[in-house]
């Protein structure tokens, strides 16, 4: 997936300046940066849901920006928001076949299910349970897992740490590390800077609707910048 020269925003409220970024097949890159600089308008306009004003997005050879959201999803794209936007008053078993409505064929359903369950037992032993009686961690792991009964080449994750104690963090973020080692590409965006640099793979640091810095987690670890501004290290002043 490939974003070039993008920009986007709400309206006449311009939000995204000239956003290029690249994510390999594989891959678990992520978009680091403070709150309310475009981190989520990323995500909402490579998902369909924003029209992008300029610039390109294409994804396995085609390109999709000016698509409409439902028409992203079917290409291959899962974005799971950071609300979730779980259906409370359904059920575990329900909302996940939900994720699965444009896969017809109820074979690969039964099997995607099955692959979920595998990696998320919890789901499995709560799957009679109203999404909304679920506790926050658990939450999380749904949206996570619903979003993926739709087989997709691409998650889109956006802000899975929010709200969850430093533990549940950890947990969702080794569940994602093992999404990847099982061929799911991820494209996370995410605010606790620190445990992301310790098991992505690459970074993007956006600013003001503008990526300032790219490269490797190891490279981004020893940047001045990002030691001070996002991990708390070196000299005030």
């Amino acid at each position: 997936m490939k974003l070039s020269n993008v920009d986007a925003g709400y309206g006449k409220l311009g939000v995204l300046w000239d956003i290029s970024l690249e994510v390999d097949a594989g891959e678990f890159v992520a978009i680091v940066g403070p709150n309310g600089v475009g981190k989520t308008t990323t995500m909402r306009t490579i998902a369909g849901i924003v029209k992008p004003t300029k610039g390109e997005i294409n994804f396995m050879g085609k390109r999709i920006d000016g698509l409409p959201a439902q028409q992203v999803t079917r290409l291959g794209i899962s974005y799971v928001t950071d609300e979730g936007n779980l259906f409370s008053g359904m059920t575990v078993m329900q909302n996940l076949l939900l994720g699965a409505y444009i896969i017809k064929d109820k074979e690969k359903v039964k099997e995607t299910l099955c692959k979920v369950f595998d990696l998320f037992p919890r789901l499995e032993e709560r799957k009679k349970q109203f999404a909304g009686t679920l506790s926050g961690g658990e939450r999380k792991m749904l949206a996570i897992a619903r979003g993926l009964m739709s087989d997709p080449k691409l998650m889109l994750v956006d802000e899975p740490s929010l709200g969850l104690a430093p533990k549940l963090v950890l947990a969702v973020f080794e569940t994602l590390k093992e999404l990847t080692k099982r061929g799911v590409t991820i494209l996370l965006v995410e605010q606790n800077v620190n445990t992301t640099l310790k098991i992505v793979d690459r970074v993007y640091v956006i600013e003001q609707g503008q990526i300032i810095q790219e490269g490797s987690s190891q490279e981004l670890r020893e940047n001045e910048h990002i030691k001070k501004a996002y991990l708390g290290i070196g000299e005030a002043g």
